[in-house]
């Protein structure tokens, strides 16, 4: 056999759709987790700013903001290796390779192995839409803080006295970030319209994005692979039934 028959050989054992969700797995893990870990130390010093007066008032977000850092710390632990694991069990199943090499057998166990990933994935695919929507809370706030702020600077333009916009304001405490009774808890007019001209808000707000683009392309990776997963596993059950393999 030729080197060019060898290397169509190789190409053909691939699995290309599991491939592509590692791929998208690493890139969206990455950046959920690089650009979230800075993302929610950069809200507790604007929250610590801005909108709270007194430590105790802060006290609970600073320590949840802590110990999700170290979850964040796991996750990119666990997800590298899932992945992976993930990649190998679509080289193992996927019907190129069976087609490749002539003394592949699958065998109940194989099956067996195949499955509990379908089910793990599936489980973590949920689990990761949960987070996925819980990404969208902090570019929520961020995104009406933004245009808010807009809207004070068009009021300033067009109305001379500050009074005429300063109940706009921009309150923390309802999207959970402190709880009810921080003071001030809120910003409201030119004090609001200057937080948005910091570097640390813009900053923060392009980290959420980010963050929030990766749980998507997690996400999106995650269904690639129940995909692939799944038909890897539909066809090592036709293959068994029909005795071939």
């Amino acid at each position: 056999m030729g080197c060019y028959d060898c290397c169509i050989r190789c190409l053909g054992a691939v699995p290309y759709p599991s491939l592509v969700a590692t791929l998208l797995f690493y890139a969206g893990v990455a950046l959920f987790c690089g650009c979230g870990h800075e993302a929610l130390a950069n809200t507790e010093v604007l929250v610590e700013t801005y909108f709270a007066r007194n430590v105790q008032d802060y006290v609970v977000m600073a320590s949840f903001i802590k110990y999700f850092q170290y979850v964040i710390y796991g996750l990119a632990s666990f997800f590298f290796l899932y992945g992976i694991l993930l990649l190998a069990e679509g080289f193992y199943t996927t019907s190129a390779v069976k087609q490749t090499f002539g003394e592949f057998r699958s065998t109940q166990c194989g099956r067996c192995l195949s499955l509990t990933f379908i089910i793990v994935t599936y489980i973590l695919a949920f689990i990761w839409l949960a987070v996925f929507a819980f990404t969208a809370i902090p570019v929520l706030f961020l995104f009406n803080m933004e245009q808010t702020c807009h809207n004070i600077n068009i009021l300033a333009e067009t109305t001379p006295s500050i009074n005429q916009h300063g109940w706009i304001c921009m309150d923390a405490r309802q999207y959970g970030l402190l709880p009810w009774n921080a003071m001030p808890g809120k910003a409201c007019g030119m004090t609001l319209a200057s937080i948005c001209k910091t570097s640390e808000f813009y900053v923060t707000y392009d980290l959420y994005i980010a963050a929030f683009a990766g749980a998507g392309v997690t996400l999106l990776a995650l269904f690639l692979y129940l995909v692939a997963t799944t038909y890897n596993y539909a066809v090592l059950r036709f293959l068994g039934r029909k005795g071939i393999r």
